[in-house]
């Protein structure tokens, strides 16, 4: 098992590559460390978490919500969870979302680490440290910026992964190769899902360069001033199209990734919107969906990354080269108009 310490901010976050599940025990202490997951993994690995203290949710978005919260916080009080406490998360975006916030949150803050268990969670949710809840339609109205303790990656957690769900992972890898890293898109136009599910090498590379190539550009910009808000590509369309047409993630990321670069053509001259349509095709996501663009509109001027009658909208000049583009919100309504 590989470990790398990689400082963000104030923080250290110790990375575990080509680790397992069954060395939980060598990163934290058992006797006072609480497993957050959902019933789907539960009932796969229900064996390694014997003798853990464990709190087990139901799997979905819908329970990304305060309430949620409320009854995990109850659970840890019952649990006599302390300052010196560990929370655990296991499981895809929604658990490492609400492990983190839970735990920068129970007692103003304990110790949290994650085992991520899908790809999405592997490559993009589980990493740099934002994590909140949903208010309604609104993706990630509430929460916090604070970096887990360690993360462990276990890519024998993939195994049990539907088609679905490898698909909701590869939106952000191509997400990733689209606004850092050409040599990655060009990698990923020569294969496809079930061509990195034969090849365990190759994935375990994929994952370590996509969660390191994150990293990178979190340690930059912890609280999202500059880059890191490159890593909204497609996530601005998205965030509102998820919860109205219960969407998954990658999905949505996909069809907003495609209009973006749609955008990227005519605000930037972008001259590749076919070639990333494409690559988006060969693994299984989709490029657009007809939707009234009045609900969807409403949605985004409540997106965090609208300043005042603006918003910033990430496009690209190049495959490789993300940018952050400020469109006046009545343009934004033109093209959401447009495109729908």
């Amino acid at each position: 098992m590989e470990k790398k310490s990689i400082r963000i901010g104030q923080a250290v976050t110790d990375y575990y590559f080509g680790g397992g599940l069954k060395q939980l025990a060598t990163v934290t202490d058992k006797r006072h460390t609480v497993v957050l997951t959902d019933e789907n993994l539960y009932g796969i690995y229900e064996k390694q978490l014997k003798g853990w203290k464990t709190i087990v949710l139901p799997p979905g978005e819908a329970h990304k919500q305060q309430s949620t919260v409320d009854g995990v916080m109850n659970q840890l009080i019952g649990a006599e969870a302390d300052r010196k406490s560990t929370l655990v998360g296991l499981g895809g975006g929604v658990i490492t979302d609400l492990a983190g916030y839970i735990g920068a949150t129970y007692l103003r803050g304990i110790r949290v680490g994650f085992i991520p268990g899908s790809l999405l969670a592997m490559v993009d949710a589980s990493i740099g440290g934002k994590n909140g809840v949903d208010v309604g339609v609104y993706k990630n109205l509430v929460g916090t910026i604070r970096q887990p303790s360690f993360l462990l990656f276990d890519a024998a957690l993939l195994q049990s992964l539907p088609e679905n769900e490898w698909q909701n992972g590869f939106a952000e890898i191509i997400k990733h190769a689209c606004i850092k890293d050409a040599a990655m898109f060009r990698e990923l136009e020569a294969t496809d899902i079930a061509g990195y599910r034969k090849n365990k090498k190759a994935l375990a590379a994929l994952l370590r360069r996509n969660a390191l190539l994150k990293t990178k550009v979190v340690q930059k910009d912890e609280t999202e001033q500059g880059d890191r808000k490159l890593l909204n590509f497609g996530h601005t369309l998205a965030h509102a199209l998820e919860n109205l047409f219960q969407l998954s993630h990658g999905e949505a990321v996909a069809i907003g990734m495609a209009y973006a670069s749609e955008i990227s053509a005519s605000e930037l001259g972008f001259r590749q919107a076919e070639r990333v349509k494409r690559v988006i095709a060969q693994y299984g996501l989709p490029t657009k969906l007809s939707f009234d663009p009045d609900p969807v509109f409403d949605i985004l001027k409540h997106d965090k990354k609208r300043e005042r009658d603006s918003l910033h909208y990430i496009l690209l000049e190049r495959i490789g080269k993300g940018v952050v583009h400020t469109l006046p919100l009545t343009t934004v309504k033109k093209i959401i108009e447009q495109i729908s």
